[in-house]
């Protein structure tokens, strides 16, 4: 067999990547011939540096009696291309003489491992030894380095090169010149390059494309797009892409009808780019309809298409969609596991987020920066600080805590689970720190019902010259209306639109609506609502309806009662805050008139319970629950710790008792809600130096609120209660050592509004 049958078997282990036959042709070649031709070993040498394997491919050059300049510039490539610099560079210096294609070979070595300095180097020592050797290739590859380590500088040096030398006539040089102008924002140099250019084909056009897409420039590149002779699939991709990210994404998915219309190929970067317009817009029937096109093409199987797909039935809140695509990928990478992880905490499963995330582990992908921070994302959100303090573990141990979204992550987190000294610790600790970094510490530091540090935090971000953005506002106005600031809460109000810029949203509204009714000024609130651009959504009627119960605002509770109703006929808080507020004045009749009306619309209310983690378990209370094996050791606890209180000064508070019953019915009733015998359970159970954290899934009630203030003077521990309902999130925070029993928040119910996207 010749020689060339020999090199085309070999061209064919390269593109299979198959390293195991080509060492078996490597076998036949040295029995077959006794002094191999040159070109033959050749060969081998590229296809042993295509299939990674350096030590082969220096073995054959050693073997070569004569090699030739192309076996030093097929052994150099190779070590420039599998990155051993030194021993390029050592292989360099031994050549008897060099071409371009040699210097071209260490120039670009260096330039694809970062190694600016010695590219340059090599680069001047070119012009030195003379031109004869300096081609287009040389050029592109400086320009391209200079692109990347953004060097503009040197990248205008090079420019007048290429122009000294005459080289800006080819189209090889004028993209890299392009795309390095536009990259660094330097478009209109860019454009004069582009437009010097005598000759120009499709690559130099969508080059200049993609430039003044990067810069914001969408109407020149509407008319360069439109004013090109000829256009290929690159091209349409190019403007679907650029449109999309300039937040065109209606007429991105216009495009690429157009060019489906026009029976163009389409690539994963244009599946890729209409899938994320689609999800952006929450056009799911746009997105289902692609997919269908997807399946019928060979992208089908694609990771990168897959893993847009993923990305888009998430965004669009079709998690089973998302679902089924994610465990029919074939083969998936970071991006994949991250979109589907994301997808579960976007549409809130948190525990299906970090249940995915161990998943990803257990297959060995290792996380990157994005990853992590939003796994411990959805930690924050289940308010898990076990499970979050292990995440936290790991960025330490890999090195992602130096990204500033899992630091910042880690500051929510601590701070929603209300471990409010681990946030500032936490964010202390950063080296770098953003708008969200700090926006996370006030939000941290609101939650926690610290409204003095909230705004002292808030106003130390400002003069820094830091821009707060929408939730950095719902934190500062919920710690206004904590310390009763209505005037300052007012201002901040007024500068969120009239100096940042920023239009007040639901949240925002509920936050004066809450910062008005709890200081008493029922009547401002009533007028604020009514001035209002669009009508309170139901935290927000809950929010004045549940202060107008405590300051027994009959007139005004039964309007927003009735709003509340209106606007969700089967939400049970309308009922029960009403129905408190009767009870509150002994109206009985009213009382089981409004429990008659929730009975014949089949409104019920979500039956409270709480629940505390111990040894990695979660145990969950009902009122008067008898189900635990530790009832009797609960229960007992708990008639000691009434004796105590009483002892100290508590009163139970009635009023939270919507029934007509006996006065020792009604203490019976409040002494075995939920909340006190998951208390008594932490007491029992929790280490004396470990705070007892007990969770409810509706707010606190007040009786318990104040009870857990004696509770933790009586028995010198440190309490933390999270509630937690749809989008309401209530932390209190009791202290023994607050001997005046003033603690962080107050017996009313708080309501800390957080945006869907904190």
């Amino acid at each position: 067999m010749s020689s060339n049958y020999y090199c085309a078997l070999l061209k064919l282990c390269s593109k299979a990547r198959d390293q195991t036959q080509a060492k078996k042709l490597h076998c036949h070649i040295i029995k077959a011939f006794v002094n191999p031709e040159t070109f033959l070993l050749n060969n081998l040498i590229i296809t042993y540096g295509k299939l990674g394997n350096i030590e082969y491919a220096r073995h054959v050059f050693d073997e070569i009696p004569h090699p030739n300049l192309f076996s030093w510039n097929t052994i150099l490539s190779a070590y420039s291309k599998l990155g051993h610099l030194l021993e390029m560079q050592e292989m360099f210096d031994r050549m008897p003489n060099q071409d371009g294609v040699s210097w071209n070979s260490l120039i670009s070595g260096y330039a694809c491992y970062g190694s600016l300095v010695e590219a340059v180097k090599v680069y001047r020592r070119m012009l030195k030894e003379g031109l004869v050797n300096l081609n287009r290739i040389t050029f592109s590859t400086m320009l391209i380095l200079c692109s990347n380590q953004g060097c503009v500088d040197l990248g205008r040096q090079i420019h007048g090169n290429v122009m000294k030398f005459g080289f800006l006539s080819y189209v090889f040089v004028g993209s890299p010149l392009v795309d390095m102008y536009s990259k660094m924002g330097l478009v209109y140099d860019a454009k004069r390059v582009f437009d010097e250019m005598t000759e120009r084909n499709v690559v130099m056009y969508n080059t200049m494309i993609t430039g003044l897409l990067r810069c914001g420039m969408v109407e020149d590149s509407r008319q360069l797009f439109h004013g090109m002779q000829e256009r290929d699939s690159v091209s349409w991709t190019t403007m679907i892409t650029g449109l999309a990210q300039n937040g065109l994404v209606r007429e991105a998915i216009e495009m690429f009808r157009e060019m489906r219309l026009q029976g163009l190929d389409m690539d994963q970067f244009t599946f890729g780019s209409v899938l994320t317009a689609c999800g952006v817009l929450l056009a799911l029937e746009g997105g289902k309809q692609i997919h269908a096109y997807i399946i019928r093409t060979d992208y089908k199987d694609n990771i990168f298409v897959s893993s847009a797909l993923v990305d888009m039935y998430c965004k669009c809140r079709s998690i089973k969609s998302a679902e089924t695509v994610f465990s029919r990928m074939t083969s998936k990478n970071v991006v994949s596991w991250t979109a589907m992880l994301v997808g579960y905490g976007q549409n809130g499963y948190s525990e299906e987020a970090v249940r995915i995330f161990r998943d990803m582990q257990r297959k060995g992908i290792e996380p990157d920066d994005f990853t992590l921070g939003s796994v411990v994302s959805s930690c924050a959100n289940l308010a898990s600080l076990e499970e979050g303090a292990q995440f936290h573990a790991h960025a330490l141990v890999s090195g992602l805590i130096s990204f500033i979204t899992v630091s910042n992550a880690l500051v929510t987190l601590y701070g929603k689970c209300g471990s409010i000294e681990d946030s500032h610790r936490m964010f202390n600790d950063m080296k770098n720190r953003d708008e969200v970094s700090w926006t996370a510490l006030v939000s941290a530091y609101s939650q926690f019902g610290d409204a003095n540090e909230t705004i002292d935090l808030f106003e130390m971000m400002l003069a820094q010259g830091l821009k707060p953005d929408g939730v950095t506002f719902i934190g500062v106005l919920s710690a206004c209306s904590r310390a009763g600031l209505v005037e300052k809460g007012h201002q901040y109000f007024e500068s969120m639109a009239k100096e940042d810029g920023i239009t007040p949203l639901p949240d925002h509204y509920t936050c004066m609506i809450d910062l008005l009714s709890r200081s008493g000024k029922l009547e401002e609130a009533k007028t604020f609502i009514n001035k209002m651009p669009f009508h309170p959504d139901a935290i927000g009627w809950a929010t004045l309806l549940s202060s107008c119960r405590f300051y027994g605002n009959m007139e005004i509770g039964k309007w927003a009662a009735e709003s509340l109703l209106e606007l969700e006929p089967q939400n049970p808080a309308s009922y029960i805050l009403l129905s408190s507020i009767y009870a509150a004045k002994r109206e009985w009749d009213n009382v089981a008139q409004l429990r008659r009306g929730m009975r014949d619309k089949g409104v019920r209310k979500e039956p409270g319970c709480s629940w505390i983690k111990y040894k990695n378990k979660v145990y969950i209370f009902s009122a008067d629950d008898q189900s635990s094996p530790f009832s009797d050791q609960i229960y007992s606890e708990l008639e000691k710790l009434n004796f105590k209180m009483r002892a100290e000064g508590y009163v139970p508070d009635m009023s939270y008792v919507l029934h007509d019953v006996d006065k020792s019915d009604k203490i019976k009733m409040l002494s075995h809600h939920s909340e006190k015998l998951a208390i008594a359970f932490g007491l029992i159970f929790v280490p004396t130096d470990l705070p007892i954290r007990v969770f409810k899934n509706l707010r606190v009630c007040g009786d318990c609120h104040n009870a857990t203030k004696y509770i933790s003077k009586i028995t010198k521990r440190e309490i933390l209660e999270v509630a937690s309902h749809d989008d309401v999130v209530q932390y209190a925070q009791i202290k023994w050592q607050a001997l005046n029993l003033v603690d962080v928040v107050e017996t009313e119910v708080e309501l800390i509004l957080q945006l869907a996207y904190n």
